[in-house]
């Protein structure tokens, strides 16, 4: 029985610790492609729909004949969250540096946290409530070290707060779901729904669809933020949101900014801290301390769960 149990506890934990390395990934690969942010994002979740659709072929894919009208009404609100999470943040990171971007849109713990406590009755500890407060005061000081950055750091940060915003929404729906759902079943429709309103928006928008330019290099990188940073990542969250409180998930996303700032430095060239050659000592040495109180704050929430809420496997 103490055997089960700590398995069941390391499993979501390894599953939280992989998602928060592979989602760091994501700001580097974006950086990287020359297509629009709708595009982007739209080519990510149309890619990892078809990559997972075989998973449907399995038994647990035969839950699909068992979902409601109104499940499927649920699904189809996670994938616009999910699909205005991306679509806002994406374009933040046009507009403003990475570190600047990921700070803001994993602003979302606080959110959560407080829905999830008075909405959905999943207690909030005190030494959680502790946790969310040390790593979003690390996040905080991160921002403020960064502050400025970017062509229009005021839009991108305010499209960057609208992705928490979404995103902080997908994980509390997620929350609800996918305890009676199983993994597979609810990622593939949750993508598919995300997809068909990112192409929605693209047509609003009237953002190309199609790729002319680069195009071999844009699958690539395409395929990549499916595979690392929406299977690996995303999907991983999704696991996990079965056996853990949406509070713990969301604020495991803190380590975003930690990881995308060190991939920034060694894959872009973007030193924290540092503009057109200046890299003062004071401002390194708070996003040092920013970092740090953001991975005490997952560590302190994280261990305030006991790791698990439900114990389905």
């Amino acid at each position: 029985m103490f055997g089960r149990s700590a398995r069941v506890r390391r499993g979501p934990q390894a599953a939280i610790l992989t998602a928060i390395v592979c989602v760091s990934f994501a700001s580097v690969f974006i950086r990287w492609s020359a297509s629009p942010a709708l595009t982007i994002a739209l080519y990510r979740m149309g890619f990892a729909t078809v990559l997972l659709s075989p998973f449907l072929t399995t038994a647990k894919g035969a839950q699909l004949r068992t979902l409601t009208v109104r499940d499927y009404g649920l699904l189809a609100v996670v994938g616009f969250a999910l699909a205005a999470h991306f679509a806002t943040w994406i374009l933040s990171l046009r507009l403003v540096d990475v570190a600047t971007s990921v700070v803001i849109v994993t602003s979302h713990p606080l959110l959560v946290a407080v829905v999830s406590h008075f909405a959905f009755r999943e207690r909030v500890s005190r030494s959680a409530i502790l946790g969310i407060g040390v790593g979003f005061g690390g996040v905080l000081v991160i921002a403020l070290a960064q502050a400025g950055r970017g062509s229009n750091p005021l839009l991108g940060s305010f499209l960057a707060f609208l992705g928490a915003i979404g995103a902080g929404a997908y994980l509390l729906a997620g929350r609800r779901l996918r305890p009676r759902m199983d993994l597979a079943p609810y990622a593939v429709n949750v993508y598919g729904f995300a997809t068909l309103f990112l192409v929605l928006f693209s047509v609003v928008a009237a953002t190309p669809v199609v790729i002319t330019t680069d195009f071999a290099r844009e699958m690539v990188l395409f395929l990549l933020l499916a595979v690392v940073s929406q299977i690996g990542g995303h999907t991983l969250y999704n696991y996990a949101l079965r056996h853990v409180s949406a509070t713990v998930v969301s604020t495991s996303l803190l380590g975003e900014p930690v990881g995308a700032s060190i991939l920034a430095f060694l894959l872009l060239g973007e030193v924290p801290g540092c503009s057109g050659g200046a890299c003062p000592s004071s401002t390194t040495f708070l996003i040092i301390a920013g970092s740090a109180l953001a991975l005490a704050g997952i560590y302190l929430t994280a261990r305030s769960s006991g790791g698990t809420q439900t114990d389905v496997p």
